[in-house]
């Protein structure tokens, strides 16, 4: 009582806002309003004027904008030295991470050049280093060391086929192929940015990213290995190919017998020509090209927005998209293979002071001038010093098992996704990896939407707030109305788990409650059939008893005539027959309107009277109401339920069949449903579900939970519950 004293004065306040009364308000617009709104913006993209056309070019190249804004003074000093620091980084990571590749070195040095100078026109971040990154160049080797291994390449010695491995050949044929998966992978990014896809990065979460690449790192780490100890042993591909090395490092462990250092050679002086990548490789290559795609554009947009962030400007995914797509698919025709951001050369830039990507064009100089006149000073450097550069910049990703502790901490979920990714690329390899890993990331989402968490709302005195009255002491639940909420979206993965959470939540098992009242409807039906034909026989038998002839014994005067196995004579009237001469019908137990098969089993029933009974007390017992609270099954004093749809974001058709279940069930135990918080889309998708009706209107929705509330306790009162008294309903044994 004194919660819903509380309340009541809540109704002065301001108007109950239901969702018909709040279009009054609002104007909302209509479906077909918005329909015809989405028209006319088609309509309006298809007209070009001058002020779009400069928009859409501006947009397309954005060193238009920035550029002619550029200020020497400012800028030009910091970018000159971030520049010149990155491309000393350059030249020994390009040559690196192009043994991880299995590419000859100065193919890392051209992926260092030409892939930064397209992204200089169409990128939008303005410090992160475009050139080689580790893991997208151990995802390039497994697919070169796949399809041309060294066992295709073996000399031919007369008749004989020795040991020895064509190198020159191989490696013409690796980078054949490099070049043809990294057009194809920058293709793939250039069409997902132009359809607008570049919200595809999103799928790859934080701990997924950061568990591939150091699982990634281990398998550079076993790469290099044989640079860092001089062995040569055969790499395998695939599957489990890491245990595999496991096992060669192991049986190559007598070092002493292999004295031989292994250097990078020749670096040619001056520029390839650009040529055209073999497109019969395509086929073979197109999903480790998707992911090579996906990997490396999740890794340049986190870096971009972090430093945009940072800096105070935006960046826009759709544009970085297709600036990748086009620096990789341009990069290809000159040999390039697979490219993204650098964090440590990223850093690098932004901290030395860069300010645009003037700096990147600085950076490109310097390995352009190293590859036209200052190659062969680095002709003679060890493979093994390379190695070692790779582990230097692999440290960063080697301290991210730190992440372990951290997610035990703050997210089991995000701990176990962060646990799969690693393993599944450390035996899977790259590719396989990271399609299982995406896989279980998703799945661990469709999980904690299907089993979301359901609560039950109170009110927090003297406010319009409503809380889960478990996690609350101070909230109080609202006399006669039950607020119901689920933590997720309501779709057809979780409609039938929602359904049953709201019985659950309510005390009400709303489907044997209306099983049961349905069958004691149905048997009251019958009760009443039964007395309506008593009632009819008993008229019946009062005309014949005025009819039949005063000689008639005192049986017969009665009009019926009874042997101990039950059955019954009647001499029923007949207009016109002589006096007397009455024609006897045998029927077996009672009425000549019904079938004695179906009144016999109605007798049998369990709820009926004998006909020794009294006629009258049997129809007031058979006119007797029957509800569920009159049968003592369950009592209950909830009049409303409020279904709280705030978190809900979408509605499909499978949710909202089963609301308007739950409004079609409960009503039938005298329990209003009411829904609340729905947000603009939801209701306009209810809308074009057909799931309004007369029986259901707009006057069932409410813009909030308070509203709805206070609807509630105003329609059926705050103290106005349903109350059932218990009676025992007899039955025939």
């Amino acid at each position: 009582m004194e919660s819903s004293r509380r309340l009541c004065k809540y109704k002065v306040e301001r108007e109950v806002l239901d969702e018909q009364r709040l279009e009054e308000v609002t104007q909302r617009k209509t479906h077909s309003d918005t329909h015809r709104s989405l028209t006319e913006s088609f309509k309006d993209s298809l007209r070009c004027t001058v002020p779009k056309l400069k928009r859409s070019v501006m947009n397309s190249l954005p060193v238009l904008y920035w550029l002619p804004k550029y200020s020497i003074w400012d800028y030009g000093m910091p970018d000159l030295i971030s520049g010149i620091s990155v491309g000393i980084m350059h030249l020994p990571q390009g040559m690196a991470y192009a043994l991880l590749a299995s590419l000859p070195p100065v193919f890392g040095l051209y992926s260092s050049l030409y892939p930064t100078l397209i992204y200089f026109f169409f990128g939008t971040s303005r410090h992160i280093s475009i050139g080689t990154f580790t893991v997208l160049s151990i995802m390039v080797g497994s697919v070169t060391e796949r399809l041309a291994p060294d066992v295709a390449f073996l000399r031919m010695n007369g008749t004989n086929i020795t040991t020895e491995v064509d190198i020159i050949a191989r490696d013409s044929y690796r980078v054949q192929v490099a070049a043809a998966t990294t057009v194809l992978g920058g293709l793939i990014q250039v069409i997902l940015g132009l359809v607008k896809f570049g919200f595809v990065g999103t799928y790859l979460s934080e701990p997924l990213v950061r568990a591939y690449t150091t699982a990634a790192a281990a398998h550079a780490v076993v790469a290099q290995l044989k640079y860092i100890f001089g062995v040569s042993p055969t790499r395998f591909t695939g599957p489990l190919s890491l245990i595999v090395a496991g096992t060669l490092i192991s049986n190559y462990a007598y070092l002493n017998i292999n004295y031989t250092v292994s250097v990078v050679g020749e670096i040619p002086s001056g520029l390839s020509p650009p040529s055209v990548p073999d497109f019969s490789i395509f086929g073979e290559v197109m999903g480790d090209a998707f992911a090579l795609a996906i990997v490396g554009y999740a890794i340049s947009i986190s870096l971009g927005k972090t430093f945009a962030l940072k800096h105070g400007y935006k960046v826009d995914s759709n544009q970085e998209l297709v600036a990748l797509g086009l620096s990789n698919a341009v990069g290809g025709f000159f040999q390039c293979y697979s490219v993204c951001s650098s964090m440590s050369r990223s850093l690098i830039q932004e901290t030395t002071g860069g300010k645009t990507q003037m700096a990147g064009v600085a950076s490109a100089l310097i390995v352009l001038v190293t590859i036209l006149k200052l190659g062969p000073l680095f002709q003679e450097l060890p493979k093994a010093v390379l190695a070692v550069i790779v582990f230097v910049n692999l440290k960063g990703m080697f301290k991210q098992y730190s992440d372990i502790a951290t997610l035990w901490r703050r997210s089991k979920i995000d701990l176990v996704v962060w646990l799969v990714t690693w393993v599944s690329t450390l035996l899977l390899n790259l590719d396989l990896g990271l399609a299982a890993s995406i896989t279980f990331a998703l799945l661990t989402v469709i999980f904690r939407t299907q089993l979301p968490t359901y609560s039950v709302l109170g009110n927090v005195p003297g406010t319009e707030l409503y809380l889960d009255i478990e996690k609350h002491r101070e909230v109080r639940e609202i006399p006669g109305v039950t607020i119901f909420r689920s933590s997720a979206t309501v779709y057809f993965a979780n409609a039938e788990l929602y359904l049953e959470a709201l019985k659950e939540k309510s005390g009400l098992d709303i489907s044997k409650m209306i099983i049961y009242k349905r069958r004691q409807e149905a048997k009251q039906k019958r009760r009443e059939r039964r007395a309506e034909r008593r009632a009819k026989r008993q008229a019946r038998k009062e005309v014949m008893d005025t009819c039949i002839d005063g000689n008639v014994t005192d049986k017969e005067d009665q009009g019926w005539t009874e042997r101990e196995n039950g059955t019954v004579f009647v001499i029923p009237t007949s207009p016109g027959a002589p006096e007397g001469q009455g024609r006897w019908e045998y029927l077996k137990g009672g009425d000549p309107e019904c079938t004695s098969l179906g009144w016999m089993s109605e007798l049998q029933d369990g709820d009926t009277t004998t006909l020794g009974s009294s006629s009258e007390d049997t129809l007031s017992h058979d006119l007797e109401r029957i509800s569920l609270g009159s049968l003592g099954k369950w009592t209950w004093d909830i009049h409303s339920i409020i279904l709280d749809l705030s978190t809900a974001n979408f509605i499909d058709t499978v949710a909202i069949k089963t609301i308007k279940n739950i409004f079609q069930d409960f009503s039938e135990i005298d329990v209003d449903i009411y829904m609340a918080g729905c947000q603009a889309c939801v209701v306009e998708q209810l809308e074009i579900g057909d799931f309004f009706s007369e029986s259901i209107t707009k006057r069932h929705l409410f813009a909030s939970v308070h509203d709805a509330v206070l609807y509630c306790l105003d329609h059926r009162g705050a103290t106005s519950f349903p109350r059932y008294e218990s009676s025992v309903v007899s039955k025939i044994r």
